[in-house]
């Protein structure tokens, strides 16, 4: 599965290029900056693992979403991983959880965000996963909105924090 287009959409999903590792890198430390998701703004030290697009290919599969015009610009991305991966935070055995889910501001309100995460369910099904896991802030409510439309549902008694004043709240899929 290397391709996904989405013939109601103007763009297609794939897994990064590493020549679009900078831009996606980009892409996240912006949505997490302009969004006010960080403690310390542009000197919080999160930044610099936002922007390691590089570091996260290196143990998951980051996909990307391209615009299909002329230029196929990167509009947003995602890190997709199964449980026992580096990356993995949540997921347990049977699972697939997905990380640094990221839309850029001029493509918002297009579906990216959304069909990413629908490739990283497929991914999942394909993978032969029962469920699919998330950790979001709470003040994402955007993504908390797809995330509940494609029939995520909370769970509490997962949520965790991963650094001192920083909770995460958890969703899970049955696929």
């Amino acid at each position: 599965m290397n391709q996904a287009t989405r013939p109601e959409a103007d763009f297609t999903i794939r897994t990064a290029e590493p020549a679009e590792y900078g831009v996606l890198g980009e892409i996240t430390a912006r949505a997490y900056l302009d969004d006010g998701l960080l403690d310390f703004g542009v000197d919080d030290p999160y930044l610099e693992r936002l922007r390691d697009v590089a570091g996260r290919a290196a143990g998951a599969e980051v996909l990307v979403a391209v615009d299909a015009g002329e230029g196929g610009g990167v509009l947003g991305g995602v890190a997709y991983v199964v449980a026992g991966s580096a990356w993995a935070e949540v997921a347990g055995d049977g699972e697939a959880e997905f990380r640094m889910l990221a839309v850029a501001s001029a493509a918002r309100g297009r579906g990216v965000g959304d069909a990413l995460v629908r490739e990283c369910v497929a991914r999942a099904r394909a993978e032969g996963c029962v469920r699919v896991r998330l950790s979001t802030q709470k003040a994402m409510l955007g993504a908390h909105r797809i995330y509940e439309r494609l029939g995520f549902v909370r769970t509490p008694e997962r949520d965790w924090s991963p650094v001192p004043g920083l909770s995460l709240l958890t969703y899970s899929l049955e696929i």
